[in-house]
């Protein structure tokens, strides 16, 4: 067993980074709306789902039947990102608007917002299922079957170092998580709403009296967050080719995963998180098999919860500067 770990970390260790990637730009989401509203918003995996269905309508009305190389895949992925963040952005703040915003200008309860979240999750899994999908892409509701992306590039070995093969659509999920992370920090620490996101994380009632438009920031944070499950989603269509109306069912549950881990309402720790996670889910499945992926991921929430559960890092949001 031993000598199978050591053939296999290898691969499955640039494989887990890659899915550990996708895991953290969703984190992203679910720790920026806890760090303002101390929300946990579970139909943010649905709009990682419309991101990625989004991006596969963009994919199929340019045309592309075949993969793209060089300057051409390299703007194309461009405009299928902008799309996809578009459409999770757009969603995002829609789903403030509707899910929580009334909850929250008559006080209710942390729970009454929980239960909105989960009942808007189940909306838009159905709403996709049985509309959607079926006049947009021809595919019929009963049996809710997989649509197929596209392939963008050909997967092609860039490197190869003993029996690990570093691929191109690897290196770009890797490259785009860590650019658009980057991004992010600097939006939130360096730029005027991002104070403001973390004057509200720290405390909304002063925030308020210093005239922070508390309105703007939560919406921003949405739309920021739900950007970020765009790009995701776009990513995740490039890597595995098919799409289903509860793609983000899994995902969302695995990201949430990753924010509790690396410390959600902090944003590097959701980065640190997804990546952790990814890794500990192929290095895993060296010993218990790929069916036991999931398994893994439930177990390390459980022990995160039970054990650390402020996370790995442990800050909230209005700390993430320092």
């Amino acid at each position: 067993m031993l000598n199978d770990f050591l053939n296999q970390v290898g691969p499955s260790t640039v494989g887990g980074l890659a899915s550990g990637a996708i895991y953290a730009l969703i984190a992203l989401g679910y720790t920026m709306v806890y760090g303002v509203l101390r929300l946990i918003n579970f139909a943010h995996s649905e709009i990682f789902m419309i991101g990625s269905f989004a991006a596969l309508f963009a994919i199929l009305h340019m045309g592309i039947t075949g993969p793209l190389s060089g300057f051409a895949l390299a703007g194309t992925l461009l405009v299928l990102m902008l799309v996809a963040m578009a459409a999770s952005g757009g969603a995002a703040v829609l789903l403030e608007q509707v899910a929580y915003r009334p909850l929250r200008r008559r006080n209710a309860s942390r729970l009454a917002a929980l239960i909105s979240a989960i009942g808007a999750s189940i909306f838009l899994q159905e709403f996709f299922a049985l509309i959607v999908i079926p006049k947009l892409f021809d595919r019929p509701s009963q049996g809710r079957l997989q649509v197929p992306v596209p392939r963008l590039l050909e997967r092609e070995s860039l490197l190869t170092i003993g029996n690990v093969e570093i691929r191109n659509d690897h290196v770009i999920i890797l490259v785009s998580a860590v650019i658009m992370m980057i991004l992010l920090d600097v939006f939130v620490n360096r730029t005027r709403i991002g104070r403001g996101i973390r004057a509200t994380s720290q405390d909304p009632e002063t925030a308020t009296l210093m005239g922070v438009n508390i309105d703007k920031i939560i919406r921003t944070t949405f739309l920021v967050g739900g950007a970020m499950a765009g790009v995701a989603a776009l990513l995740y269509a490039m890597e595995f080719e098919n799409l289903r109306y509860n793609v983000g069912f899994l995902l969302g549950v695995k990201a949430f995963t990753a924010a509790v881990l690396g410390g959600i309402g902090n944003l590097r720790g959701a980065l640190l998180g997804g990546l952790a996670l990814g890794l500990i889910e192929n290095w895993g499945a060296i010993f218990f098999g790929s069916e036991w992926k999931d398994v893994i991921a439930f177990s390390v929430l459980v022990l995160v919860l039970l054990f650390r559960p402020t996370g790995i890092l442990g800050e909230s949001l209005q700390r993430a500067r320092a």
